[in-house]
């Protein structure tokens, strides 16, 4: 994409979006609107900011005169478009400006050839003008004298304007800026006519609704299209199969993949909007996966092992692991309803842990926290989460959910589809969990039946609660204090980070809401049911009849 800062939306320019020219017929720059037409005589009315951060926006070549022509409406030119030897005549070309700027031909005086400076060339004596003039009729007497080596160098017609716009092309673009833009490699670009156009886009949005096609029924759908609705004389503009292939190629990328993953690439695509989500303090956004614990424990009952559903709730910001969950079967909505109030409750000390565990974030005193929570809280961050990040689930997808965000007043968002980037954080603390803790303990299933061992569920050692006992005193004494490494934040990369003091910096900079929901929170998040009640068989909830004593008044 063209970079926005050199767009030009006076009125009568010309855009290209989405590969569609739209004409700027009028711009408000004091409002930050603009109004653009098609070809087709339709109005778009946007704005400045909207066309910045759109992914396929820029300036035609037809308008775009701040450029050189051999970088309108294309990637600007480098050493790469630049054959072999035409990359010698350039060093050349640098060497010739090197002298005239510095009087050496290496630009350096300590690497000085024998009888540099020139008397034409002192910097001392003449100005750059007369090194200019002096260089030109340098060039002009050798090409007399070697009239067939300076054409073979290029060098054969070269004025005083053509120094000064080698000098100039060299500031502005480097040394590719001597080159001539005939030396380039030739433009890739294919030209069809707007018919054709219109087809390949119909087409394109015909078959995302079909099952996979190849590049031949592609080419049979655009012929016919084109034949139906602009005539037989507008068909023999149809390029060949070959390029019709790689103009695919090139607007939608490749076919290679599956029909489902192209068609949720494609919906994404549409209501894309290139911005990024910059979180800047903690609770703005808190990842929530399950995945199965690779550790085989034993439940508490018959004492059998089984495998188990672990639940992490990771604030993007400080990387604080602020709640988890161990579930016998997998996860369901009350589930992440409790973990979203584990989210904004502070985690009591346990009797095992020592001081060393405790609140010790210097915003706010502990014998603060103490006193607003009842007892003494662990060194763990707990706060209102603004936005919810979870996966496509059907847990994530229920009545009861929605509900639960109306209660704690956030936002549950579902990742985009094919876009890991949404949720990466909370996916790379199942991994480093793994390598850091779990392979360690006895029963690890590995991360694959040929890598595990001979009985993984004899070695099976750890209950359900020792487990998450375990998890709870690893992630306040060890998660909380690991140090970021290479995952620094960006505005102190190299200082020696952890979640514990990220929290604490953020506490420094924008404060803490000491916010400690109240105890009918828990059941303000329990799901409601309806229940029917007989005056003899008892009150009946989820087609089940429950009867006692106890129910009797």
């Amino acid at each position: 994409m063209a970079n926005p800062s050199m767009w030009d939306l006076a009125a009568g320019n010309e855009l290209v979006i989405n590969g569609a020219p739209w004409m700027v017929g009028t711009f408000q720059p004091e409002a930050g609107k603009v109004i653009l037409h098609d070809p087709d005589g339709r109005s778009w009315q946007t704005t400045v900011r909207e066309l910045m951060h759109h992914p396929a926006v820029r300036q035609s070549s037809r308008t775009r005169k701040d450029l050189p022509a051999a970088s309108r409406g294309r990637q600007p030119k480098s050493m790469l478009d630049l054959p072999a030897d035409k990359r010698v005549l350039r060093m050349l070309r640098v060497e010739h400006l090197r002298e005239v700027a510095t009087g050496f031909r290496s630009g350096d005086p300590v690497k000085a050839l024998p009888g540099e400076p020139k008397a034409a060339y002192d910097t001392d004596t003449t100005t750059l003008t007369q090194r200019r003039h002096a260089k030109a009729r340098e060039l002009l007497q050798a090409a007399i004298a070697h009239p067939y080596q300076a054409a073979a160098q290029q060098l054969d017609k070269v004025s005083y304007r053509t120094v000064v716009r080698w000098d100039l092309g060299l500031g502005r673009d480097g040394p590719v800026g001597c080159a001539d833009d005939r030396w380039l490699r030739e433009a890739t670009g294919h030209r069809i006519t707007p018919a054709v156009r219109e087809a390949i886009l119909a087409v394109r949005h015909e078959t995302l609704h079909r099952s996979k096609l190849t590049g031949k029924d592609r080419e049979r759908l655009i012929h016919q299209y084109v034949r139906e609705e602009f005539g037989e004389k507008e068909e023999k503009e149809i390029p060949s199969y070959e390029t019709l292939r790689v103009l695919w190629r090139e607007w939608f990328g490749s076919s290679g993949g599956r029909q489902r993953y192209v068609v949720s690439a494609a919906r994404t695509q549409a209501v894309v909007t290139g911005r990024h989500v910059v979180v800047s303090r903690p609770g703005q956004v808190v990842a929530l996966d399950t995945t199965i614990l690779p550790v085989k424990v034993r439940e508490h009952i018959f004492d059998e092992p089984v495998s188990v559903h672990l639940s992490l709730a990771l604030d993007v910001y400080t990387h604080s692991i602020v709640a988890f969950r161990l579930t016998l079967v997998s996860d369901t909505s009350v589930d992440i309803a409790m973990i979203l109030r584990d989210v904004m409750m502070p985690l009591p000390m346990r009797p095992e842990w020592g001081e060393d565990m405790e609140w010790a974030y210097p915003g706010i005193p502990s014998t603060v926290v103490t006193e607003f929570a009842g007892g003494k809280v662990a060194g763990l961050p707990f706060f209102s989460p603004e936005t919810v990040t979870t996966d496509h689930g059907s847990v994530y997808k229920n009545h009861h959910l929605v509900n639960v965000q109306r209660v704690i007043g956030a936002n549950i968002r579902p990742s985009r589809v094919l876009r890991p980037t949404d949720k990466q954080a909370v996916e790379r603390a199942f991994g480093a969990i793994q390598s850091l803790l779990f392979r360690i303990l006895p029963g690890y299933q590995g991360i694959d039946t040929t890598d595990r061992g001979v009985d993984p569920e004899a070695d099976a050692c750890l209950t359900v609660a020792e487990m998450e006992f375990l998890i709870a005193d690893w992630i306040v004494r060890i998660w909380q204090n690991r140090q970021f490494g290479s995952y620094a934040p960006s505005w102190d990369p190299l200082g020696d980070h952890s979640p514990n003091s990220l929290f604490a910096t953020s506490m420094a900079q924008g404060g803490f809401a000491l916010q400690i929901p109240s105890a009918d929170l828990y059941y303000e998040l329990l799901p409601e049911h309806r229940v029917m009640i007989h005056a003899r068989r008892g009150v009946k909830i989820k087609n089940l009849w429950y009867d006692g004593p106890a129910l009797d008044p």
